[in-house]
């Protein structure tokens, strides 16, 4: 019995198909009718019509490249699935105007009437089927297994699908209600005319003949049912079909109609009354080893930056505002973390952790600016879980084992540091790598850390790894608040212990080797309670032949040297006035790629050894090549060792901005296409354009229209309001966003530059788009009968194509009190907003915008924001991402934002550092050049036996995804992109120099 109710009424989700099949379907079907019809006339067309199918090339071309980075991507409610409708709209509504469709023998008139008809038709019948269903439902007369309303998405789209459907067969099969059969011979012509008469019986000849094949198909296999005599109950409630012999056969279309509709109501109601939904059901072991297969993590994307739709962004701009201009200077965070400490023995516990230091064979991990996009961060999170990693080598194979220590350095969610972030874009790939112990609760508050796991009484005798993190300019967004309550009063990062209770700490590890972890905050130094913590410990704790790792979030000596700026001058007194030359390495995060700086030996004192900067850990990729020509920190001259990817490839990775950059940052469309109709409002409409058409030649239509550019130009400076005040506002956004390292002069020559490009293409595109209406006006395919055009010509010619003996129309109009034929004219109207757009342009030419209402003003301009939208977003995305390539590779200023716009999510690393025997430190730089974007529940991990209360770092699999292609994943590819070793003994040379 429990089998019998598990296949009749199978509880568990099932992907809803039949949409989708029915697109596919139509979409065939219409390639079909197509192939077979016109394309013969098609050709034949083409020479006659050049001067059209120009404006076909010109109009498909724009609406490509709007709509490219939407194809291919999975349609679901968002702003991709919205374009995709849109730009359906204003295509087909652009297309029916032009004549060439009607020179093949296609009227896009009465499939689009039709079309609208059949929809508003379908939407009210299928919503009151709807709404008696669910009362049905209510009062318990049937049951709903799956439980769920109806989504009105779901609903308009099988209503657009069937309306497209009876609109293909009707444009080729017609209304006929007796198909008259057409002669088996005709002439043929080409290839076809090599089949023999007696081979055309053949399942081929019919396919090739394709014309004799789709008459069949009209005839046969989708005629019409019979006479409304045979159905007497219905004979009141049907559309009758066009035919010249019996004036009762009910209309093929509307059969085809209400087939599609019964075929919905069925499907429904088997569904959501048994929850069978017509497919072959599973049983539940099937279903469970399919849903295993299946599952996959849910990793958000890389932050889309160039976004204007993005709250996330408008609220890091605000969060940073009141940042910097609230708390930077009145309220420190760390000063009430300083006020809190416990001090025993004139040390400060809090921020001291000796725990390490008696360890032998310590390996530590260090990684910084994760928590953007979640493949990127689990792939370094996946590498950093796996108790070891054998990475491949020139000579042999080496086996890293996996940190004892974790040490990231800040930036752990972005955009801003919100709980939402943090949970989903730092804890969630960090416990799918490795997972949080069992009795571990993600709401819970550790009061008084470090909160050791059962069974042990001292920090020292845990064995697992251990993770201490220090903030990030991100971080400090909210003023630290996220990061005290996630990081400081939390106990677990997946399956790492953290014991830390402030955001800044020293480590004491084996063989004399310190770790100073620095809150630099947004002041990009540490302030003067941090300073005296780490000046008094290394008075009384560090001893002189000790060796000091100083850990920041910011890379100064490259970003101070970028910007023409001396910042950290509290840092710099502690390495060269305290450490004096014990701070061997200086490792950073911050700019998201792996470079090494090593000192060069000469005269001048060196404080620092090795500068490091690895911010590769999830977010995205910054360039290397803008920071190629860095030699000197501090009075010393330093060298590059290294850098990934190289300033080679950096470099090229830059051209990505013009090639991507819409594609990437297609949300950016808000901001550029308002911006561009801005430039331009004050110059819609162009009524004097009679001087372009009169020229003959091709040069003298092109000097006519440039002429008419600057012209408009001019216009803009002298009587507009709108567009200019917008284009100066432009221009002061444009120099602002130059950076300031840049002189004041070269700022404003850029800004200019920049704005003139956008101003020039603003105005090209708008008046290519008012030549284009003024074209088809000045051939009468627009604004030739009012708004309603559309709808007064199917009105005359329905009753011929549909007729309607039994007055089902006029009954529908009564009984819905006009609303039904109201639906349909006002949604035709709006449907064909060129129309709309070209009768209001005709009348303000005619009688001046002051003759206009606002309503009617606001028509016309939202008609022309439609269509010049589209225009507009590939062109201004196209300059933005040149300027920005430019700007990188020539000038190599942008970094941030150059390579922000790309979120390119390859290119990870971390940094594994070995304390050896000798008290030498080994460093490894681990690298994934290509990150996987699918991933699968890992066999091994599954198959792996759970052992209750077992700690995941004691597994052999701890990882619980695997990328979907096994050569793909970050275990198998990672490769070792830099290794050096820094002496213990070494001591660098030491003389009296000022550190800036």
């Amino acid at each position: 019995m429990e089998r019998m109710r598990t296949i009749l009424t199978h509880r568990y989700p099932y992907p809803h198909q039949h949409s989708r099949h029915a697109v596919i379907a139509v979409a065939v079907g219409c390639l079909f009718f197509i192939s077979s019809d016109n394309m013969h006339t098609l050709v034949e067309k083409l020479e006659g019509n050049i001067k059209w199918w120009s404006m076909y090339a010109c109009l498909l071309g724009f609406f490509y490249f709007f709509s490219s980075p939407f194809i291919g991507k999975t349609i679901k409610p968002s702003y991709s699935n919205f374009s995709r409708w849109y730009i359906a709209w204003i295509l087909v509504a652009a297309l029916y105007h032009l004549p060439s469709f009607q020179s093949m023998g296609v009227d896009l008139r009465m499939n689009l009437s039709l079309f609208f008809t059949i929809y508003v038709s379908s939407v009210l019948f299928l919503f009151v089927f709807h709404i008696l269903f669910l009362g049905l439902w209510y009062i318990g007369l049937v049951s709903r297994v799956a439980g769920r309303r109806p989504v009105i998405s779901t609903i308009l789209q099988n209503c657009t699908v069937l309306s497209i459907a009876c609109c293909v067969f009707y444009s080729h099969c017609g209304n006929r209600a007796i198909f008259e059969e057409r002669p088996l011979e005709q002439k043929c012509c080409g290839w076809l005319s090599l089949w023999k008469k007696d081979e055309r019986n053949t399942l081929i000849s019919k396919f090739l003949r394709m014309n004799e094949l789709k008459d069949q198909f009209c005839s046969s296999w989708l005629a019409p049912v019979g006479s409304a005599r045979d159905y007497p109950l219905l004979s009141k409630w049907v559309i009758y079909g066009e035919g010249a012999g019996s004036s009762d056969e009910i209309s093929p279309i509307y059969s085809l109609w209400a087939t599609f509709i019964g075929l919905y109501i069925a499907n429904y109601v088997v569904e959501r009354s048994t929850g069978w939904a017509l497919t072959h059901p599973l049983s539940v072991e099937e279903y469970e080893r399919l849903k295993k297969k299946q599952m996959k993590p849910n990793f958000l994307d890389m932050v889309p930056w160039y976004s204007g739709t993005s709250a996330d962004l408008f609220k890091t701009a605000f969060d940073l505002l009141v940042s910097v201009t609230v708390f930077v200077g009145r309220f420190d965070m760390r000063m009430m973390q300083a006020a809190m400490n416990k001090v025993e023995d004139g040390v400060e516990q809090d921020l001291l952790y000796d725990h390490f230091s008696q360890r032998d064979d310590f390996w530590f991990d260090f990684m910084a600016d994760t928590g953007d996009g979640g493949n990127s961060s689990y792939s370094v999170a996946r590498l950093l879980a796996q108790p070891s990693l054998c990475v491949p080598t020139s000579e042999s194979v080496l086996s890293l084992p996996r940190g004892n220590l974790l040490l990231i350095g800040g930036d752990l969610a972005y955009p801003n540091p919100s709980a939402f972030n943090y949970e989903r874009r730092f804890f969630c790939p960090f416990e799918y790598a490795l997972q949080p112990p069992p009795w571990y609760k993600p709401e819970q508050i550790a009061v008084n850390k470090p909160e050791l796991p059962f069974g042990l009484l001292e920090l020292k005798r845990y064995d697992g790894p251990q993770a201490f993190i220090i903030p990030g300019n991100h971080d400090w967004f909210d003023g630290l608040h996220t990061f005290m309550r996630y990081i400081c009063h939390k106990s677990w990062l997946g399956g790492w212990f953290m014991p830390q209770r402030k955001s800044y700490f020293a480590l004491q590890l084996p063989k004399g080797w310190w770790i100073f972890g620095l809150d630099m905050a947004l002041h990009c130094d540490i302030d003067v309670y941090q300073f005296n913590f780490f000046s008094e410990l290394v008075k009384n704790k560090v001893a002189d032949d000790d060796s000091v790792i100083i850990m920041t979030h910011e890379p100064n000596w490259l970003l101070d040297w970028h910007c023409n700026e001396v910042s950290g001058k509290n840092v710099s007194h502690l390495i060269c006035d305290y450490l004096k030359g014990r701070c061997k390495l200086r490792i950073a995060g911050d700019l998201h790629y792996y470079m090494r700086h090593s000192y060069v030996p000469s005269g001048s004192p060196v404080y620092v050894q090795h500068l490091l900067v690895n911010g590769c850990g999830g977010a995205f990729l910054h360039p290397t090549h803008a920071f190629g020509d860095f030699k000197q920190f501090c009075g010393a001259r330093y060298e590059t060792k290294a850098a990934y990817p190289s300033f080679e490839d950096s470099s090229r990775i830059a051209l990505g901005n013009i090639l991507k950059f819409r594609k990437k940052n297609w949300q950016f469309d808000i901001i550029g296409g308002i911006i561009y109709f801005v430039l331009t409002f004050s110059m819609f409409p162009q009524c004097k354009l009679n001087h372009i058409f009169k020229d003959d030649s091709f040069s003298g239509h092109l000097r006519s229209f440039f002429f008419t550019v600057w012209a408009a130009f001019k216009y803009m400076l002298v009587h507009s309001y709108v567009s200019l005040a917008g284009a100066l506002l432009l221009l002061i956004a444009a120099i602002t966003f130059v950076p300031s390292k840049v002189s004041r002069k070269k700022r404003i020559v850029i800004g200019v530059l920049h704005v003139s490009v956008h101003l020039t293409a603003a105005l090209i595109l708008m008046l290519l788009m008012e030549v284009s209406v003024e074209t088809c006006i000045r051939h009468k395919l627009l604004a030739t009968s009012g708004y309603h055009t559309l709808y007064q010509w199917y009105r005359e010619v329905e009753s011929e194509h549909f007729p309607d003996p039994t007055g089902l129309r006029a009954r529908l109009e009564r009984w819905t009190l006009g609303l039904y034929p109201a639906c349909i004219k006002y949604l035709m109207s709006a449907f064909d907003v060129l129309e709309v757009m070209a009768v209001t342009r005709t009348n303000i030419c005619k009688m001046g915008l002051a003759s206009l209402s606002r309503g009617g003003a606001a028509i016309y301009y939202a008609s022309v924001f439609l269509y010049f939208w589209v225009l507009s977003t590939p062109v201004v995305s196209l300059i933005f991402g040149s300027y920005l390539y430019i700007c990188i590779n020539w000038l190599h200023i942008h970094f941030d934002e150059a390579f922000s716009s790309l979120r390119i999510a390859n290119y990870k690393a971390f940094t594994r550092f070995h304390i050896n025997s000798d008290g030498d430190l080994e460093v490894y730089t681990l690298a994934v050049d290509k990150v996987p974007k699918e991933w699968k529940l890992d066999p091994d991990w599954d198959g792996e036996p759970k052992q209750p209360q077992q700690l995941s770092h004691l597994k052999k699999f701890p990882s619980k995804w695997s990328s979907a292609a096994p050569l793909q994943d970050p275990v198998n590819t990672v490769r070792i992109v830099d290794h050096f070793v820094i002496k213990q003994a070494e001591k660098p040379h030491l003389e009296c120099a000022v550190c800036q």
